[in-house]
Formats: structure tokens, sequence, C-alpha cells
């Protein structure tokens, strides 16, 4: 009977020459991972979501700002004009009239002031931006504009505004008159810092920024010709304002 022996030591000695696979080819050992290469592709496509889910939000809230429905009312308001030493019981029987429309949204307010009919006056197109905090003129006349800061003791906010055009659909309201006069200060080239409603009612026509009267140096109302200035007859408020626009 032959005894078949294997020598352990030679084995090992072949065992060990053996390469692993991972030396063998380099490209397999350069390789990464499947679950590896599977995670990163889905971090990418999960970054890449929430990048258009933040543009597509950044982009609805900007179009629900510039472009969100706006409503239309009409409105008259008749006035006894007490500053013309005139006393109330002495005011003739028809009282002046002013009637505008004004388009409302939750950002801005435009009102058209068409040419009054039987008194002097301006026909005019006026912004007030509520986000801006800014008012600007457009007289149709001379197709120019002319901005100022908001006045919030005289310009309602917009849901007052609305309730106030919506009290007025009955009827034309009984009220009295506030003037205003309003100087002309320096010329703005440059009107893409007023905002996208401004921008978009004075592009293409001359600019110009204001001052209130009583805000100048002095303080003091100078009587000025009628050449020199305009009026414009508009309500905001439960009263009728005369804006008395006049160079500097």
């Amino acid at each position: 009977m032959v005894k078949i022996a294997f020598n352990s030591a030679l084995a090992q000695k072949t065992l060990g020459k053996e390469a692993p696979a991972s030396e063998k080819d380099p490209e397999l050992a350069s390789a990464p991972d499947g679950s590896d290469g599977s995670t990163g592709r889905c971090l990418l496509a999960l970054l890449g979501i929430a990048f258009i889910l933040s543009g597509l939000i950044v982009g609805g809230a900007c179009l629900y700002r510039y472009f969100t429905p706006k409503r239309l009312y009409h409105g008259a308001m008749q006035f006894s004009d007490v500053s013309a030493g005139v006393g109330e019981e002495n005011q003739p029987y028809y009282l002046p009239r002013v009637e505008e429309e004004v388009e409302i949204s939750d950002n801005m307010a435009v009102i058209s002031v068409p040419p009054p009919r039987f008194r002097s006056g301006d026909p005019a197109y006026i912004l007030h931006d509520f986000h801006r905090k800014l008012t600007a003129y457009l007289d149709l006349t001379l197709r120019t504009c002319f901005v100022i800061p908001l006045n919030t003791s005289v310009v309602l906010p917009p849901q007052d505004l609305m309730d106030l055009f919506m009290q007025l659909v009955s009827g034309s309201y009984r009220s009295y008159l506030v003037q205003e006069d309003l100087v002309v200060t320096e010329r703005i080239d440059d009107i893409k810092p007023l905002g996208f409603y401004i921008r978009r009612l004075c592009e293409g026509k001359e600019t110009y920024r204001m001052q209130r009267h009583v805000d100048l140096p002095g303080g003091k109302i100078q009587k000025r010709s009628a050449e020199e200035c305009f009026t414009i007859h508009h309500f905001e408020n439960k009263f009728v304002t005369e804006t008395r626009i006049c160079k500097a």
C-alpha cells in the first residue's frame, strides 16, 4: 500500500505566490463600491430638486407680488372749500365734484384722475407704492413724472382704500378740501431704484423728485404764477386733496 503525503510548506509557498485580484487588475482596484456611488447620486439628485423648488418658490413670490389680481373701483366725492373763506352755510348749491378710478392690489394703488369738467385742474395718474413707501404723479398734460415719499397720514392703506370705494358705490360722498403744496427739487436720471411699479409708470418720461413745502428750509410758501404750477384734485381718504406741484 502506497501512502501519498503533501508537503505543507510547499503548499503554503504555492498559495503565497497567487496575487489578489485587485493587484492583477488596477481598474478593479480603483472602482468605487456600488453602494457608495448610488448614495452620491441620490444626494446630487436631492440637491438638484431642492434648488429647483427654491427657484419656483422665489419666482412664484415675485410673480404674486407684481402680478397679483387687482381690483378696479370708481368713486366720486363732492367737497366744500372752507379755506376759501366761505362758511359752510354759504356754500353753493352745486358743490365741486371729483371723480376717479382706482386700481388696488396688496402692494400698490393707481388712481386715474380725469380732466375736471367745470373747474381748473389737470388730468393725472397717481401711483402709491405701499411696499417702497413712494408716490408718483404722472401729469398727463406734461407727460412728466414727479416722485415723493408716501404720505401715510393722507393715503389710506390698501384694505381701507377698498372699503372707502365700496362705500362710494352707492353714490357720491360729501366731504371737504385739504390743500398740499409740493416743490420740484431735482431730476432723477435713474428710475430703476424707484421699484417696478414706478419704473413701469415713468419709463421714457422726465422724472423729478419733490418735497413738501413745509419740509423745505424755512418752510415759507411763496406765491408762484400759474405757469410754474399745476393742480390735481384727488382723494385717497375721506376728504379731497388739492395737490399743487410747482417748480423750485
